[in-house]
C-alpha cells in the first residue's frame, strides 16, 4: 500500500525539472495539492467515524492515487499536474484516518499502540522496497516504469484489504465510542475537537514542524541532483530508502518507549531532529550527505508515525470522535506541509539551497517551545502506557463525553 499511495509523488520534482519546470512552480503545484488535502482531512475522518464500510475509504482513494500519477506522465501541463496533486492529496486525506480507524476497530485501545508499531514498521518496509525498486526501474527504464510498479502494488494492496472480514471491525471501538450505563454507545459533539486543549497543542506543534519538514526530502534530492552529484532518480530513491529504513527500526522502538516512558519524550526527540537536520542539509550537499540527513528524517518521522495516532486515540477515547480527531490533527500537519514546498522552492530559487535548509530547519524551534511550555497540560495524555490500569484508560483525558459538549 505504501507504494500505491505514493505513486510517482516522491519523483515528481526531478520529473518536472527534466521537463523544464523551475523549483518555484514545482513547489506551487505541490502546495495546491496540499491545500486540497488539508481542507478535506478532518471531514474525511468524520466520515470514517460514521461509516461502517471503512475498507472502501482505503480502496477507492488508493486507486485514485495510481490513476492521478498516470495523468502526470501523459501531460506536464500546469493544470493537469495540479489536478493530479489535488487527487492524490484527497486520497491521502481519507486513507490516514481510515487505516487508524480500521486498526482501532480490530484490536481496541489496549492493543492499538502495539499494533500501530507493527503497522508502521511494515509500512516503512514497503516504502523501502518501493523506493529501491522505483529508483532502479526509473534509472533503467524511465519514470513510466515507476507508475506501473505503483499500479502493481495497488492490485496487491486491494487484495490484502479485501481479505480483512468486514465483521471483524468493531465500528464503535473504531471511533472510540463511550458506553453509557445502559450499554448504549455515546458520541460527543464536534465541539470537542476545538475545545480539547491537549489536541490543540499537539496540532500547533505539528503545524510548525511540517512547515519546515515536508519539503526537505524532495528539495534535498533536487539539491544533490542539481549539483550533479548523482543521477536524479537514484538521488531521490536514496533519500527515501535511507529515511524509510531508519523508520522501520524507529517505529518499533517508539512503540516500546511509549509503553515505558510515554509519548511526551518521544515527540520531543522528533521535534529536535529537524533543526539538526537542517544544519546538516545546508552543510553537506552531496550523495554521501543523504545518509545523515535522512537518518534524522527517519528518526523524526518514524516516531511521529506511531506516537501521533496513539496519542490522539488516548486523548479522545470515550468521545466517539477519534478518527475525526485524527483528521483534525492531520489537517494541521497538512497546512504546514502544503505551505512547505512553496516556501522551500522559492527560498531555494532566491537564496540558494543552504540558506533554505537552515530556514526550514529553524521552524521546528517553535514546536519545541510549545511542547516544553505546555508539558503540564499534556502530562496526563502523554504518560507511559504501563503506568495506567485498564480502568484508568477507559475514559478520555478531556472529561466525559457529556462534559465535552454535545453540540
Amino acid at each position: 500500500m505504501a507504494d500505491m499511495q505514493a505513486g510517482i509523488g516522491p519523483f515528481l520534482g526531478v520529473f518536472l525539472v527534466a521537463h523544464g519546470w523551475a523549483t518555484g512552480m514545482i513547489g506551487t503545484v505541490m502546495t495546491i495539492g496540499g491545500i486540497a488535502g488539508m481542507l478535506l482531512t478532518a471531514p474525511a475522518g468524520a466520515f470514517v467515524d460514521a461509516s461502517k464500510r471503512k475498507r472502501l475509504f482505503i480502496i477507492v482513494p488508493g486507486v485514485a492515487t495510481v490513476l492521478a500519477s498516470g495523468f502526470i506522465l501523459l501531460s506536464q501541463n500546469f493544470w493537469v499536474v495540479s489536478l493530479s496533486q489535488v487527487s492524490t492529496a484527497i486520497a491521502g486525506a481519507a486513507i490516514g484516518p481510515a487505516m487508524s480507524g480500521l486498526t482501532l476497530g480490530l484490536v481496541g485501545q489496549r492493543g492499538f499502540n502495539r499494533q500501530l508499531g507493527r503497522n508502521q514498521a511494515f509500512n516503512h518496509a514497503g516504502n523501502v522496497v518501493g523506493a529501491a525498486l522505483s529508483g532502479y526501474l526509473g534509472w533503467k527504464f524511465g519514470l513510466p516504469a515507476v507508475f506501473w510498479l505503483a499500479a502493481a502494488f495497488g492490485v496487491i494492496s486491494l487484495v490484502a484489504i479485501l481479505s480483512i472480514p468486514a465483521d471483524a471491525i468493531d465500528d464503535g471501538v473504531a471511533r472510540g465510542m463511550a458506553k453509557s450505563e445502559k450499554g448504549d454507545g455515546q458520541v460527543s459533539g464536534y465541539r470537542v475537537l476545538v475545545t480539547c486543549r491537549p489536541l490543540m497543542i499537539l496540532a500547533a506543534c505539528l503545524l510548525f514542524f511540517h512547515l519546515g519538514n515536508a519539503a526537505m526530502i524532495s528539495l534535498y534530492g533536487l539539491a544533490v541532483a542539481s549539483a550533479k552529484e548523482a543521477n536524479p532518480a537514484v538521488a531521490v530513491a536514496l533519500t527515501m530508502v535511507v529515511a524509510q529504513g531508519v523508520m522501520i527500526v524507529t517505529s518499533l522502538l517508539a512503540m516500546r518507549v511509549a509503553e515505558q516512558r510515554g509519548y511526551w519524550i518521544l515527540l520531543l526527540v522528533s521535534f529536535l531532529a529537524l533543526p539538526v537536520r537542517g544544519v546538516l542539509a545546508a552543510s553537506v550537499i552531496s550523495q554521501w550527505g543523504i545518509y545523515p540527513v535522512q537518518l534524522l528524517d527517519g528518526i523524526g518521522a518514524g516516531i511521529q508515525s506511531v506516537a501521533i495516532p496513539g496519542l490522539v486515540a488516548r486523548i479522545l477515547d470515550g468521545t466517539g470522535r477519534v478518527n475525526a480527531g485524527q483528521g483534525s490533527v492531520m489537517t494541521a500537519q497538512a497546512f504546514g506541509a502544503s505551505l512547505s514546498p512553496a516556501l522551500g522552492g522559492w527560498l531555494a530559487q532566491e537564496l540558494g539551497y543552504p540558506p533554505m535548509f537552515l530556514i526550514l530547519g529553524s521552524l521546528a524551534t517553535v514546536s519545541l517551545i510549545l511542547w516544553v511550555w505546555h508539558r503540564g497540560a499534556l502530562e496526563k495524555s502523554c504518560k507511559a502506557l504501563s503506568a495506567e490500569t485498564p480502568a484508568k484508560r477507559k475514559t478520555a483525558h478531556i472529561g466525559t463525553p457529556k462534559a465535552a459538549g454535545a453540540g
